[in-house]
């Protein structure tokens, strides 16, 4: 999996390339440990994500988790296929997570 991430201010955006599962999930919640600091909205680009197992969705949580308790912050999910968006409608994270 290739991570990406940019920040202009409080906002961080991170672009996922191939798979977001149990081998590549601990690169990710690495990449966003010290990214996260300060940021109030997090958007992940997943034009490029292949697919994204229960592992990558608890780094999801994490996430939102992290920007609620940071002051209401929020994340979103941008351009992810129709397989990945399943997977969001299926088990509630379109519910937590703006699904764009």
């Amino acid at each position: 999996m290739t991570i990406q991430t940019s920040r202009e201010g409080g906002r961080l955006t991170v672009s996922l390339e191939g798979r977001l599962d149990t081998a590549t999930a601990p690169e990710l919640e690495e990449a966003l440990r010290d990214a996260l600091s300060g940021v109030r909205e997090a958007a992940f680009d997943f034009r490029a994500l292949e697919y994204i197992s229960s592992a990558g969705l608890r780094v999801l949580l994490a996430v939102q988790k992290k920007l609620t308790a940071a002051g209401g912050g929020r994340a979103a999910v941008r351009g992810a296929n129709q397989t990945v968006r399943e997977i969001l409608e299926v088990t509630g994270f379109a519910e937590i997570l703006a699904v764009e």
